[in-house]
C-alpha cells in the first residue's frame, strides 16, 4: 500500500467491511510503544443528519379505525 502525498491511503474493501467503516466515519489513529499503528473507530460519532431527517418522517403515532386482525390480514395477503 502506498501513501499518496497528501498522506492519504487506501485501506481495502474487505478491511473496510469487517470492521464496519463506512462513509463518514470517524476514525483514530494509535501507535503502541513498538511503534505498530492501529485505525479504529471512535467511540463517539457524529449524527448523520440525513438520517435523522428521515427517522423523523417515519417517527410517529397511526391513526386508523382498522382492528389488529384487519390490519394482519392485509399483511398476510
Amino acid at each position: 500500500m502506498r501513501m499518496t502525498s497528501k498522506g492519504q491511503v487506501t485501506i481495502p474493501r474487505h478491511i473496510r467491511e469487517a470492521a464496519g467503516f463506512r462513509p463518514g466515519t470517524e476514525l483514530e489513529f494509535v501507535m503502541d510503544d513498538a511503534g505498530t499503528v492501529r485505525v479504529r473507530r471512535q467511540a463517539d460519532q457524529p449524527e448523520n443528519p440525513a438520517l435523522a431527517a428521515a427517522l423523523g418522517r417515519l417517527r410517529g403515532a397511526a391513526s386508523t379505525t382498522m382492528t389488529t386482525d384487519q390490519i394482519m390480514a392485509l399483511t398476510r395477503e
